[in-house]
């Protein structure tokens, strides 16, 4: 990796900026108020600091020191400020900062307790005035896990410490990708002010929160999943190594419910004469600052009277230990290894209240109580699931506590069970695969969505108590059909985007000061593929899938999932690269070769080509015959077949037969193999499955058919998809605007007129390529 003065990031590449290898956030406390009005977050945010793993004795500012600064818009002086003062850089875009003033801990009464227990730990004389607050941070920072009430009590009250009046003040400058605090005369990290409050506002443009309305117009706010992550809600250490804790205080109208990632489950304390509410959450699991997550709108609770907490026997492990860092890790609980069912809530907007409750909730229990029979403890104690706004990118994003779900896994009633499960039981496996196990390197995001691919399948199987049988029909089906969309997605995309490891054998590596750049993450076409693949399940539009289902193949389905567990113990609340994975279930096997066919080129393996036949020759002959069936009698209704006989009036030799919705789905992607179908093959169709009311999946494949055959009559369909389901109907512009059909290409402008504003930045940018 090059030095920071060589780091000029081009359009595509992401810059994180904070000098981690120097000096590491431990925990945040952030203080906000929430304007919907203005569409602006004001606030604060307290850092604590600790030396990094490169903080020597003597280390100088001036080493690792960022790129030069761009035209300060914060300090006019700080180009005439010596660049041998240290510099802490903080990961910060679209954010006005106004203050940043180191903290006077000295002042806080309860801490004093703290240097009393270091003096009675032989440290001897006192420490001076300068280094007292550091040496009370870092007792702080080291308090044990069985203490962290009290941790978070004294982090809290720290917070509200005045600011340090000796000793100078702090200057700082921001430019397009950071915020840069120096202390005049510091020269090393050791003497650098261990707790530094920022006041800032953040901006309605800003990448990381979506100011927006919900399905019944009514404003809201949430972090969405975007590129930049929580750079423009609050100055962090973006990088995955800058592990912390966080709490936070937010302020908000008081008809609104705050949900963030926090462990607690949050009530509201209502503010006197002010018309706010204030909320109250934390953390104790360290975890990159990229994962918070917060939703502040008018949502409402969804209620569940049956709803009871499952615990089971025997699951403990009175020898377990953990390998990561000291934290009230629940693997050590003896209560969380037999609790099958978290407590859990369900919110959306009001007038979505009712399907979320009968056809979400119902779910959530049996979901639960089969992710942990599949992968074992909980990692975290509760769970919070929120039907998001129609602009959602996705059918579903995991954060830690929470889960966002689309609406769009709401319709098609009974239809719609198997997408809604599926899409919950994948955010469910994000708990153990993306969030208590991470990846170190952002651009190996295949780590997780391979992983939760794999596994919604068996969690999803096992939640509908299937037979083995019908458990392996069902992965066979579905590895068929995300073989098929791989295939597809792949012919569609640039080679450099297909790669599962784009750094090779420079994943994982950063500069001396902890900076890196994370390839192609500013791409929107990268952005908008990833969301995509996350939509289709078909994992960073790469293989990951792929290379579960063969690994799964190569050791046996128990041992793969003994793996997983085994896997889980060791590296959960702890960052891994590729490498770890592949090491510890291949011992037996060549890496050089996995790592050459699956990781480090584009394209689909030969032996996943291999996979996809296998499954088309398992699936097909059993359970798809009458599928042929189907395809061959909707050809036969095309005029080009069977002209010059007289036809029986369609739809009177149509037996339909009740398919599952993959199975649909399947039919109408061979049917869209077609160069043909008649009107009549299209309006029979459509009638006899019934597809304005079948799942979003089907709907879309259904929409594809009407695009490419032009069939108007249902081009109420295509558009009530692409305003309703944005987070799957972005491809469909594109399938508009190349028919150059003048009657589609307006459809698709007037959607995209109508829907714009709302939509997903990534999204709206290809969008606007297409049809602009």
């Amino acid at each position: 990796m090059d030095g920071d003065g060589d780091m000029d990031p081009g359009r595509d590449d992401l810059p994180l900026r904070a000098n981690t290898n120097h000096i590491l956030v431990r925990h945040y406390v952030l203080d906000l108020d929430i304007s919907l009005q203005t569409k602006v977050i004001t606030g604060t945010v307290v850092l604590f600091l600790e030396p990094g793993p490169l903080a020597g004795d003597g280390n100088e500012a001036g080493e690792g020191a960022p790129t030069p600064p761009q035209p300060s818009q914060t300090d006019d002086s700080w180009e005439d400020e010596s660049h041998r003062d240290f510099t802490l850089v903080l990961d910060c875009c679209d954010l006005t900062v106004s203050k940043v003033e180191e903290l006077d801990v000295t002042s806080v009464s309860d801490m004093q307790g703290l240097l009393k227990e270091v003096k009675g730990e032989g440290l001897g004389v006192g420490p001076q005035p300068d280094s007292q607050s550091a040496v009370l941070i870092q007792r702080l920072i080291s308090l044990p896990s069985t203490q962290w009430k009290k941790q978070h009590h004294l982090y809290f009250q720290c917070s509200h410490a005045p600011a340090s009046e000796g000793g100078g003040p702090l200057i700082f400058h921001t430019d397009r990708w950071s915020l840069q605090v120096r202390k005049r005369g510091v020269r090393t990290i050791q003497e650098f002010p261990r707790a530094l409050r920022v006041c800032y506002k953040t901006k309605p443009e800003g990448g990381s929160v979506r100011w927006t309305k919900d399905q019944d117009n009514r404003s809201c706010v949430y972090t969405a999943g975007s590129p930049i992550n929580n750079r423009a809600l609050f100055p962090c250490q973006e990088p995955p190594v800058a592990m912390s804790t966080w709490q936070a205080q937010v302020r908000a109208p008081r008809e609104c419910v705050v949900l963030l990632s926090g462990e607690n489950q949050a009530q509201p304390t209502h503010l006197h004469h002010t018309g706010l509410s204030s909320w109250d959450y934390y953390v104790t699991m360290p975890m990159p600052a990229s994962t918070f997550t917060l939703a502040v709108g008018y949502w409402r609770q969804a209620t569940d009277e049956k709803h009871s907490e499952s615990v089971c026997l025997g699951l403990g492990d009175d020898n377990f230990t953990c390998c990561h860092t000291d934290y009230p890790c629940p693997f050590t609980d003896p209560s969380a290894w037999s609790q099958e069912v978290v407590p859990h809530r369900m919110f959306a907007p009001p007038s979505l209240l009712q399907k979320a409750q009968v056809q979400v909730l119902p779910l959530l229990p049996g979901c639960l109580a089969a992710a942990h029979a599949t992968l074992g403890v909980h990692p975290f104690p509760r769970l919070d699931i929120l039907i998001v706004p129609a602009s959602f990118s996705s059918l579903g994003m995991a954060s830690p506590h929470i889960i966002f779900l689309s609406q769009s896994v709401l319709f098609g009633g009974e239809r719609g069970l198997s997408l809604c499960g599926s899409r919950l039981c994948h955010e469910l496996s994000h708990s153990w695969f993306g969030l208590a196990i991470g990846a170190r390197d952002w651009t190996e995001e295949w780590i997780s969505e391979g992983f939760a691919t794999y596994l919604e399948d068996i969690i999803w199987a096992r939640a509908q108590q299937l037979s083995s049988k019908e458990t392996e029909e069902q992965s066979q089906l579905k590895a068929l059909l995300r073989w098929r969309r791989l295939s597809d997605e792949l012919q569609n995309s640039e080679e450099q985007l297909q790669i599962l490891r784009p750094n090779m054998e420079s994943t994982g590596q950063v500069s001396e000061s902890g900076s890196s750049l994370v390839k192609h993450a500013l791409n929107p076409e990268k952005t908008f593929m990833f969301c995509i693949c996350l939509v289709f399940d078909v994992p960073s539009c790469s293989d990951g899938y792929g290379l579960c289902v063969f690994l799964a193949s190569k050791v046996g389905l128990e041992y793969f999932l003994h793996f997983f567990r085994l896997f889980i113990k060791k590296y959960h609340g702890q960052l891994i690269l590729s490498q770890v994975g592949a090491t510890v279930l291949l011992q037996s096997l060549t890496l050089e070769a996995i790592y050459a066919d699956w990781l480090d080129r584009p394209g689909v393996p030969k032996v996943s080509c291999m996979v996809g036949t296998y499954c088309m020759q398992l699936y097909w002959p059993e359970r798809a015959y009458y599928i042929d069936v189907e395809v061959a009698k909707w050809i036969g209704l095309s005029p080009s077949v069977g002209k010059g006989r007289k036809r029986k009036k369609a739809g009177l030799n149509v037996n339909f037969k009740e398919v599952m919705p993959e199975q649909l789905v399947l039919l109408l992607e061979i049917l869209l193999e077609e160069e043909e179908l008649s009107v009549t093959s299209l309006h029979t169709i459509k009638r006899t499955y019934d597809l304005p009311k079948q799942d979003a999946e089907v709907r879309h494949r259904w929409c594809e058919l009407v695009v490419k055959h032009k069939y108007a009559q249902a081009y109420g369909d295509v558009e009530h998809f692409l305003i309703h389901d944005q987070a799957m109907g972005v491809y469909l512009y594109g399938e508009l605007m190349i028919q150059e059909d003048s009657r589609q290409q307006a459809l698709a402008r007037r959607c995209f007129s109508l829907v714009q504003n709302e939509m997903d930045q990534s999204a709206r940018r290809v969008v606007e390529e297409m049809v602009l």
